[in-house]
């Protein structure tokens, strides 16, 4: 459960100062300068859509790069890692499922050695089971607020891996609609709509591995050795979920070709059997027309069988034709 300072604006979600055991204490934003400066563990402020008024307050209190802070104003950056001085400032995709469609926010993170600032922005899930879970370990949160920044990410790489399963199962779905007899038009309206929406997703979390990659090499005590091996397994998930999105892009791109493969293969078999009862109706209608003329010499047109064998006639070429046609399954 989320805990707020009542003298805090509403966008201001958390702001914890954490002891050096690990203890949790809700501080105001005006307190955050004298936690600083007094040396014992670190502030974490969570917030979310935050006002200009907020971000400058904490640009203030933190001592923030002007470009950080514009970049954290300014929803819709490319997720990145960028050192300023002592300071690094991470921006990584988030994913949501809202009404059975998967919308995309961002978290910008502010780390520094004795603090963490975590902005969401959008479609973004509240980091208060993050929160939860890592004042269960208070022992961990020794680590610094560098640790607290592998729960963040962690958190929302692993909100990714549901959102794949979804699409591995709509997938295994549509696969008896791609198979079926009759042509449905959309079922390839829909298998489209899903790899848009994996392209989407790709572009979220090929990204968020580099990031990951970044943190893991980073170099100084900002991020401690210890801290690096959980941003490792981290890393090590999101390239998993990376190798599940390109397998399912690639299944996707096979079952488009198949569907159409399908279409063009029945559309052939109805073009070959409007073909063969073509031809069957052409022969009889092709020896009767000789006989519709108007020519007072034509063969056995005198004899009384002439008309019976003529009926016979065309109905061995039809006979024949049809056992031909049904040879070649044209029928």
């Amino acid at each position: 459960m989320e805990h707020k300072d009542s003298s805090n604006p509403a966008c201001v979600i958390n702001c914890v100062h954490y002891d050096d055991q690990g203890k949790r204490h809700d501080i105001a934003l005006d307190a955050i300068s004298d936690v600083i400066a007094s040396g014992n563990g670190f502030v974490w402020v969570g917030l979310y859509d935050p006002a200009d008024a907020v971000l400058l307050k904490l640009q203030e209190e933190f001592g923030l790069h002007d470009l950080a802070i514009d970049d954290a104003r300014n929803a819709h950056q490319r997720p990145k890692v960028e050192a300023y001085g002592n300071s690094l400032f991470v921006v990584v995709t988030t994913a949501q499922s809202v009404q059975e469609r998967i919308e995309y926010g961002e978290t910008h993170a502010f780390l520094g050695p004795r603090f963490l600032v975590t902005v969401r922005h959008g479609a973004s899930l509240s980091y208060a089971p993050v929160r939860a879970r890592v004042e269960r370990e208070p022992q961990l949160l020794k680590m610094g607020p560098s640790y607290c920044l592998y729960a963040v990410m962690d958190f929302v790489v692993d909100n990714y891996l549901p959102i794949t399963i979804g699409y591995r199962d709509t997938l295994d779905a549509l696969e008896k609609d791609i198979f079926a007899e009759n042509y449905k038009r959309t079922t390839v309206m829909r298998l489209y709509e899903l790899k848009r929406q994996l392209n989407k997703m790709r572009m979220a979390v090929a990204p968020l591995q580099d990031v990951l990659a970044q943190l893991r090499r980073y170099p100084g005590d900002l991020i401690p050795d210890e801290v690096k091996l959980y941003i490792r397994d981290v890393h090590d998930h999101a390239v998993r979920i990376s190798d599940v999105i390109d397998t399912l892009r690639e299944m996707l791109g096979t079952a488009l070709s198949v569907n159409l493969s399908l279409v063009t293969l029945a559309q052939g078999e109805t073009v070959k059997r409007l073909g063969a009862w073509a031809a069957l109706l052409a022969a009889p209608t092709l020896i009767t027309s000789w006989y519709g003329m108007n020519f007072a010499h034509m063969p056995e047109l005198d004899k009384p069988w002439a008309y019976p064998a003529m009926i016979v006639g065309v109905g061995a070429v039809c006979v024949g034709l049809y056992r031909l046609f049904k040879r070649a399954r044209w029928l």
